[in-house]
């Protein structure tokens, strides 16, 4: 198993590395050797950076994009709070994405309260299940879902994409015993 990703690895940068190869190489064989020289450096340069994107992910996320996220389900963060973790995962044809913020006992209580405010409020357990109208999984309207567990007050965002694409089910957990956040983004 080492040895295939290894090579996966290996083939992989010679990809790269010819497809940089090629930009000088190119418009130097048409008489322009400076532009090609320009032009691998750039897409050496563009390469590079979405790579180190790729890999350090979790490391660039901010507190500003955790609010976005947030608000996407008309959440918004008055006070300050703390990033504690962040992690996600990515395979093919899935995403999965996680992070937990440390928020005031102010913004818990408001979020609390709109959750219980909503019109879908429930506060029991969830019966309804969004796999039981296959119909509406793919093509339906977005869904929104607010209820109460044991432990948490939950807001949740059902996303369908359209055919042949995974719906999004992002979740909004409010700690009861806690001032812990937890957001989860699931493509499936």
């Amino acid at each position: 198993m080492v040895i295939f990703l290894i090579a996966g690895i290996l083939i992989l940068v010679a990809i790269i590395i010819g497809i940089v190869w090629l930009c000088f190489w190119i418009p130097k064989k048409f008489g322009y050797p400076k532009f090609g020289k320009y032009l691998s450096i750039l897409v050496g340069t563009l390469i590079a950076i979405f790579i180190l994107t790729q890999v350090f992910e979790d490391e660039l996320f901010s507190k500003n994009d955790a609010k976005e996220l947030l608000e996407e389900q008309n959440i918004q963060l008055i006070d300050e709070f703390e990033l504690t973790e962040n992690k996600s995962m990515s395979g093919i044809g899935d995403y999965y994405h996680t992070f937990t913020l440390k928020i005031t006992n102010q913004d818990k209580n408001k979020i609390i309260r709109e959750i219980q405010k909503a019109k879908n409020y429930n506060s029991g357990l969830i019966n309804e299940n969004y796999f039981e109208n296959r119909d509406d999984y793919y093509n339906g309207p977005k869904r929104i879902k607010n209820y109460e567990t044991e432990n948490q007050f939950v807001r949740e965002l059902f996303q369908p994409n359209g055919d042949n694409y995974a719906p999004t089910l992002k979740k909004i957990e409010i700690d009861k015993k806690s001032n812990l956040l937890i957001f989860e983004d699931i493509d499936d």
